[in-house]
């Protein structure tokens, strides 16, 4: 066996020699078929060596193509690791023929999952080169696992993290095109990740230039339109569902720079005002706060009309929390932070604090309701308030 072994490798070697010298490569199909059926036989080293000489002629052969590129897939589903890194090696070189990148990426993409890390290694590299030659065609079979929740899913988003993310600039050419490209691979990928996986994107295409401070409004509006789909605002809140009112709390955070910048938190307050305000004493304790943070913290860039609806929300919640007597009872962060609100929403729209709390302020118009007696509810307002000792800050 030993001597059928060196001899099949000679034979090889010398085929790949004729094929090398050759000016007419054509001429030499069979040359090129005789490595090509050297996968089907027996000896472990000719089979490696068939895995170097196979990519090595490919382009020569564009007939046998999909011949070469089936005893390629054979080569990686083998049993010997030196078989498989060779072929892995190879398959950046197949990758010419644009015809074959999506199918070579996505075997490359299921073989992430081994346990070599030598092999593990050659597979990372073979799909950076791959993704170079060829990005669209390259990276869509990849996502395509992550949108499809394929068991691999955690691998391909360790490898774009790790590897495709920090090079984007290299990549991402023609830029605006591509960071589209990337934008709408993404935005079918993240429909079912954890959060941890969506800040990854998130954060990633808040790096894009296409989002960047000189983008248009419209750019922040759909990036606030991924965070809303993640947070599942058209579903009913259910306090003990605590995986979607973290969820909340977590796009939250991940929304309020792009509040700065333009993007609406329109349907964010309307969710909390209709969902969350007439619950909110079912809500965990160790929750309430982080809740109350982060609409104090999107409150300085709600609209007027957004400012208005959760006016009256905000200072529901401040006559609870701060109690007419019982001054131990008070809960300071939940004060301040609900003092905040109020202090950012009155601001915008001021005609609306004499019918809530006593409180006028005259901006000239009928709204300002200042011919009606609201003076029991300031009364109550303020003695409340002044019952409310200094506090620390609280960082929204």
């Amino acid at each position: 066996m030993a001597a059928d072994d060196a001899a099949e490798v000679e034979r090889l070697y010398e085929l790949g020699e004729r094929l090398s010298s050759a000016k007419d490569k054509s001429q030499l199909a069979a040359d090129y078929e005789a490595i090509i059926s050297a996968v089907k036989g027996q000896s472990v080293k000719a089979k490696q060596l068939a895995a170097q000489l196979i990519p090595r002629f490919f382009g020569n052969f564009p007939a046998h193509a999909t011949l070469a590129m089936e005893a390629m897939f054979d080569l990686v589903d083998m049993e010997e690791l030196a078989i498989r890194i060779q072929a892995i090696r190879g398959f950046p070189l197949l990758a010419k023929n644009t015809e074959f990148v999506s199918k070579i990426a996505d075997i490359l993409g299921q073989l992430l999952a081994s346990e070599e890390n030598v092999e593990r290694d050659a597979v990372h590299k073979a799909l950076m080169s791959l993704i170079r030659q060829d990005v669209k065609n390259s990276l869509q079979p990849l996502f395509k696992h992550v949108e499809s929740g394929s068991e691999i899913r955690e691998k391909v988003i360790c490898f774009l993290k790790d590897k495709v993310f920090p090079v984007k600039a290299e990549l991402l050419k023609p830029q605006a095109e591509m960071e589209r490209y990337m934008t709408d691979l993404i935005k079918k990928s993240v429909l079912d990740v954890t959060r941890l996986e969506f800040k990854l994107f998130m954060d990633f295409l808040r790096g894009l230039s296409i989002f960047g401070d000189s983008a248009p409004r419209e750019s922040f509006q759909e990036l606030i339109e991924i965070i809303q789909a993640q947070a599942d605002l058209d579903a009913q809140f259910n306090v003990s569902d605590i995986d979607h009112n973290e969820r909340w709390i977590s796009c939250m955070h991940m929304a309020l720079p792009i509040f700065m910048r333009g993007g609406s938190s329109s349907k964010f307050l309307n969710y909390f005002v209709k969902q969350i305000v007439p619950v909110f004493d079912k809500i965990p304790e160790e929750k309430k706060l982080d809740f109350l943070k982060t609409i104090a913290a999107s409150s300085p860039y709600s609209t007027a009309q957004d400012s208005r609806q959760l006016l009256p929300s905000t200072v529901q919640l401040l006559k609870k929390y701060m109690p007419g007597k019982k001054v131990e009872d008070i809960n300071h962060n939940y004060v301040e932070c609900l003092l905040y609100t109020f202090h950012h929403l009155a601001h915008k729209t001021p005609n609306t604090t004499n019918s809530l709390c006593g409180y006028k302020i005259v901006t000239g118009q009928p709204s300002d309701r200042l011919g009606e007696d609201f003076s029991e509810h300031y009364k109550d307002f303020m003695e409340s308030w002044r019952r409310t000792a200094p506090a620390q800050p609280v960082t929204a």
